[in-house]
């Protein structure tokens, strides 16, 4: 049965913003209003990777399985260990360490069982430590690059990878080299990429950003404000005026999404 807490955070949003976090203890739910933190809630406690959004549904990769809230209670699936989870045309996509790429409908239907760990899915594109894999109607196929760590395929499609960051012109074109770890992008041409050690956002061209926290950023999600999240468990908000930070109590972020 669905929680007082998971109504009001999952249910009606009217008048503000709900961002959710996979961490190491569970999906995080942050509410917003305005540019100002209300609460931060833990939700789903387990080993969150990925988390995924789409309408009032939500999709939680776990060490142990994908969960689904539809908006009564966060159930099992029976996918089994995850990495990556993504809706594409409002179709639940989940990708797991040993390669195996499905699509639920009720149920699970293999699409791919891949030579390689999955680490994200964006869209129709799929991030392989062998490379990046485009999902078709029934396969996957290669579609270039090495140690993909994360891609990204709002407004222009970027790849993160061991060896550099890259996006998608006449195939795959150099932006940045480095060892980076993740990529945002945005339909309206907003664009986040990070290295251990660097944050860099794309205006015109990619500069790197100077934070007012140190620490790896995990990842970056965006509605009309952009979000950020460090690893160690910091929470980012630049509405247009410079990044603001709040503690999220929580360690070990993996991703972010807006609700």
């Amino acid at each position: 049965m669905q929680s007082l807490e998971e109504k009001r955070v999952f249910g009606e949003k009217t008048g503000k913003t709900v961002v959710l976090a996979a961490t190491d203890i569970g999906v995080a739910a942050v509410s917003l209003a305005g540019e100002q933190v209300g609460q931060i809630e833990l939700f789903a406690q387990c080993t969150a990777r990925d988390v995924a959004t789409s309408d009032e549904q939500v999709a939680v990769a776990t060490d142990e399985d994908v969960l689904l809230h539809d908006g009564d209670d966060f159930e099992g699936t029976d996918f089994g260990p995850a990495t990556a989870v993504r809706f594409s045309d409002g179709v639940l996509l989940a990708g797991a360490p040993d390669g195996t790429l499905a699509r639920f409908d009720a149920g699970w239907t293999v699409i791919a069982k891949l030579d390689a760990r999955i680490n994200a899915i964006s869209s129709n594109l799929v991030a392989t430590d062998a490379g990046v894999c485009q999902v078709t109607t029934a396969d996957c196929i290669e579609a270039g690059l090495t140690s993909v760590r994360d891609v990204s395929t709002d407004g222009t499609p970027h790849a993160a990878t061991a060896d550099g960051l890259y996006y998608l012109g006449n195939g795959w074109m150099d932006a940045l080299s480095g060892d980076f770890s993740m990529v945002a992008t945005a339909a309206d041409g907003r664009a986040h990429a990070a290295t251990a050690d660097q944050f860099y956002a794309h205006n015109d061209e990619w500069e790197p950003v100077s934070l007012p926290v140190s620490g790896q950023v995990a990842d970056v999600a965006y509605d009309a404000a952009t979000y950020a999240a460090t690893v160690d468990g910091t929470f980012l908000l630049d509405a247009g005026d410079g990044w603001r930070t709040y503690p999220l109590g929580l360690r070990d972020v993996h991703a972010l999404c807006v609700l």
